[in-house]
């Protein structure tokens, strides 16, 4: 682990309190420092973060060593104790993210809270560099590649006999290609994240996702 995974470790051990927070603190104050720490990008989850450093790679940038840490909040309703530590009240450095949908309030009442906007809309995010999915990552980039280019990557993978049981579940009968695909995403543990990088480097960067697109050059 380099010193930017350092960082996003003991960022992610301070926010979760307790008695090892002090020292947690201690450690990524140091290390902002030490790996001259510009942004702080704060998404969901760990899928998020790997699709973000994935297409940053295939557009030849190596977001740690440009000071760009991509911190994943283990859940949106986590983000006002990441904003308070890392932004204005905290190590002080600019903040960027990425959210679903359906989270889009957590993080909005962060923000505003942290006193960076009042009476922010989506339009509003957009200019503090925070962007949201419609409705989450994983349906961005299944509408960018499409589900004929999504079932080629999940054959590649070895999956697609597991995919065609999975949709052969009465649950799933009903629901359209993407629909299941979605779905199918989330059924293991570590799904989403093998599937966040292995969409992207499918993905034509022509139909990068919007969000995706407009992070990275923020940033």
């Amino acid at each position: 682990m380099n010193d930017m995974g350092r960082f996003r470790r003991a960022v992610v051990e301070w926010a979760a309190g307790g008695v090892e927070a002090p020292a947690a603190a201690e450690s990524a104050r140091e290390l902002a420092g030490g790996v001259g720490l510009r942004t702080v990008v704060l998404v969901e989850g760990g899928s998020d973060q790997v699709a973000l450093e994935s297409l940053a790679a295939r557009l030849g940038r190596d977001l740690d060593a440009e000071g760009v840490s991509v911190v994943p909040l283990g859940g949106a309703t986590s983000i006002g104790r990441f904003v308070d530590l890392c932004g204005p009240g905290g190590l002080d450095v600019r903040l960027a993210g990425l959210c679903d949908a359906g989270e889009e309030r957590f993080f909005r009442r962060a923000l505003e809270r942290a006193g960076l906007a009042s009476d922010l809309t989506r339009d509003g995010l957009e200019p503090l560099g925070f962007y949201v999915c419609d409705a989450d990552l994983e349906d961005e980039l299944i509408r960018s590649l499409g589900a004929d280019a999504v079932q080629q990557v999940v054959d590649v993978q070895g999956e697609l006999r597991s995919f065609r049981i999975f949709q052969n579940q009465p649950a799933q009968r009903e629901r359209t290609v993407e629909q299941q695909l979605h779905r199918f995403m989330g059924t293991h543990k570590g799904r989403k994240a093998q599937y966040a990088h292995e969409l992207v480097e499918s993905l034509d960067l022509e139909r990068t996702p919007r969000p995706l697109e407009r992070l990275l050059a923020h940033v």
